[in-house]
């Protein structure tokens, strides 16, 4: 049995795309297939799998996503981004789309031919001051939940980023993703601004269990901290990552985030079948 595939990016956050609408996998079977074809050495390789998958609440279709690792994801801002761009080439919705998520529903709209813009989840979770302890140091910290059940993020600055060591923060990462604050574990985002609503930005994701190259929608939840913190203004905010740079905007009210928008870029790597022979089907 051959599987059809699209492999995407956005911002260097890389998927692999399968269409259960065709192709009528069981939904069980989907986390082994994450696993295998995400594997970078020995299959395709990405961050992710997103399925796409019979509207089930009045959306233009279901998006079903899966870590390499096989957990479920919530929603993936940039896979988010991917799939529209997906859909809309596929004539599944039109360059305005509503898309289903584990997390609610989310909102897309297409730019150009390859950027796209979506109304990420709202926060429903936003604690500013949420410090953590890693072995004897206190570290700055806040948390935030997009959508329900919330996708958690930390929050968190880091002097000179840019030129720290690998191994360090990475250590640091997997300590915070993983700390005993966060009963579902947590996306960390670590931070420097780098001028006037200009921002580094390095994610270590829950479910790849390393850095990736962009995280959409801990770009969202870093900007929102920032923005309730007067830190940012919330509008045309630029976050330059690894694998490019993401745009957010942020609606305020009061102490409240009522809107999150993420724009940027989408990348059609690939498109083909999946011929691997581990592939258990």
């Amino acid at each position: 049995m051959l599987l059809k595939f699209w492999k995407m990016n956005g911002a260097g956050n890389d998927f692999l795309v399968l269409n259960n609408l065709e192709e009528h996998l069981p939904v069980d079977r989907l986390p082994q297939i994450a696993r295998t074809l995400c594997e970078r050495r020995l299959s395709i390789g990405a961050d992710g799998l997103m399925v796409v998958d019979a509207p089930q609440a009045g959306g233009d279709y279901r998006m079903l996503f899966y870590n390499s690792d096989g957990s479920v994801g919530e929603m993936c801002g940039n896979g988010a981004r991917c799939i529209c761009r997906y859909g809309f080439e596929n004539g599944l919705a039109g360059e305005k789309q509503t898309v289903e998520t584990t997390a609610g529903i989310v909102t897309g709209q297409r730019i150009d031919r390859r950027r796209y813009r979506i109304r990420l989840n709202d926060p429903t979770t936003i604690q500013l001051d949420a410090a953590v302890e890693v072995d004897g140091v206190r570290y700055a910290c806040s948390y935030v939940e997009l959508g329900n059940p919330g996708l958690p993020h930390a929050v968190v600055p880091y002097h000179n980023l840019k030129n720290a060591d690998e191994n360090e923060l990475r250590e640091l990462g997997r300590a915070i993703r993983w700390h005993k604050s966060f009963p579902n574990g947590a996306n960390v985002n670590f931070y420097e601004m780098t001028g006037e609503d200009t921002i580094f930005e390095r994610t270590f994701e829950r479910g790849v269990e390393d850095f990736t190259y962009a995280c959409g929608t801990g770009t969202g939840s870093l900007v929102a901290v920032l923005t309730l913190q007067g830190k940012v203004s919330g509008h045309d905010v630029k976050v330059d990552m690894t694998g490019g740079q993401l745009v957010i905007d942020a609606e305020r009210e009061g102490s409240r985030i009522t809107a999150l928008y993420l724009t940027g870029p989408t990348n059609v790597v690939c498109k083909g079948e999946v011929t691997d022979e581990d592939l258990q089907l």
